[in-house]
């Protein structure tokens, strides 16, 4: 009997389809048998990077999130996949799948060293029992003197998160992901930042987002939860995992999170609201430097340098790419990486956000693709951490933060 052992993010679905996937795959490896191992986002980086996890031999499979890839390829902490996808390349390749979710696991000679199992992108979801109903329409429109519809940019958010913020009802306007896990709140900055037209690094590698921009999306995130009140209660104490079943629970009538996360909305047995969701790109900064954009960070599978068995370990990361066990991951609560999952009429059928993942795509961003990036992403995450709260100044916070990124990235 041969093992894998796989390590993965925590989440309930991922559990789900590597074990459908793992019991498809012994049909046709018999003396495989699979270890699955989790854990959230700061446990996993440490147990992998700092505590050695990819190179000890512990693991064979690690999913990888993109963040980290640069760091990884840099040290080779994992195995490079050219040989494999050369020899013995997934279906499809690599037209099946939109470049936006293959170019982050490539390194400067655009060898693959990993290969997409979970997209994101970030998108915006509503509650359309709420918005389509015709007392909640005509309540907004004497209001505010416009349609009740989703917003097109953040000011127009914070008025529909005001208008649906219902604390005696169990009601909140939307779910922020504000956990400092070095994950949403960092992202959440990001997206605010860029949709007012402001960058986290200069084309020289200098951090930029100490600014106007950076200022006027701190401000913004945090007088939701603290001035304005219309998220949910604590939601420093909330990962992306747990704002997404947040929402599920019907107690919010918006979130903006990852794509996959209407999924488990959709999903009755994590669900209170199946089929009353909808998704559209995320709303835009407000005035001349405003923008629609979107953050992809996804999650890869890799081999890690410690494995045992890479070539068997490379059958089981290809088998997973294959349109059958992509669509698994889509139907467990991920989301799917390939065209054909984005196309195939069941799914969209069942899950109405892939609708909207080509227009999406179409609208990215990325988080930089630097070694020191998860140095840097620590620096980020400790802001939020002091400011979600409601403790310290945007403006040292911001400047503290920018100093350490400025160390760290020219020392």
């Amino acid at each position: 009997m041969t093992h894998l052992s796989i390590m993965y993010r925590l989440f309930d679905g991922f559990e789900k389809a590597l074990t459908i996937q793992g019991d498809a795959f012994r049909e046709s490896h018999p003396g495989v048998s699979f270890g699955l191992d989790s854990a959230d986002t700061q446990s996993l980086y440490t147990r992998m990077f700092t505590d050695g996890g990819l190179c000890d031999g512990s693991i064979d499979i690690f999913m990888c999130c993109t963040d980290w890839l640069a760091e990884a390829i840099k040290d080779e902490q994992i195995v490079c996949l050219a040989d494999y996808v050369q020899s013995d390349p997934p279906p499809d390749w690599p037209t099946g799948w939109a470049p936006t979710v293959l170019g982050i696991q490539q390194d400067d000679r655009g060898r693959p060293w990993g290969l997409p199992y979970h997209d994101g992108p970030e998108v915006f979801m509503y509650r359309t029992d709420l918005f389509e109903d015709p007392r909640e329409q005509l309540h907004f429109e004497r209001q505010h003197g416009r349609p009740l519809a989703p917003p097109a940019t953040w000011s127009e958010f914070l008025d529909l998160a005001r208008f649906f913020t219902r604390p005696d009802d169990d009601l909140y306007g939307c779910v922020v992901a504000a956990k400092p896990d070095g994950h949403n709140s960092v992202y959440d900055f990001a997206i605010h930042l860029w949709s007012r037209g402001g960058e986290l690094l200069s084309d020289t590698g200098r951090p930029m987002f100490a600014s106007r921009a950076g200022q006027s999306a701190l401000r913004y995130y945090l007088d939701l939860i603290h001035e304005h009140r219309v998220t949910q209660p604590e939601p420093w104490e909330y990962d992306s995992v747990a704002a997404g079943m947040y929402y599920a629970s019907g107690k919010a009538a918006m979130q903006w999170n990852w794509a996959g996360f209407q999924t488990i909305a959709d999903l009755p047995e994590f669900s209170r609201i199946p089929g009353k969701t909808r998704s559209v790109m995320l709303p835009g900064g407000d005035g001349p430097e405003g923008r629609r954009v979107s953050l992809l960070v996804y999650w890869v599978m890799t081999i890690a340098r410690g494995c045992r068995n890479p070539d068997l370990a490379y059958q089981f990361l290809r088998h997973l790419t294959t349109p059958a066990m992509d669509k698994v991951t889509a139907q467990c609560g991920g989301s799917g990486v390939r065209k054909s999952t984005w196309t195939d009429p069941e799914i969209r059928a069942q899950f109405r956000y892939y609708d909207v993942m080509e227009e999406v795509h179409r609208s990215i961003r990325f988080l930089p693709r630097i070694p020191e990036y998860p140095a840097m992403n620590e620096a980020l995450n400790d802001m939020m951490a002091s400011l979600v709260r409601g403790n310290g100044d945007i403006d040292a916070a911001l400047r503290e933060a920018s100093d350490r990124v400025e160390a760290i990235l020219n020392p």
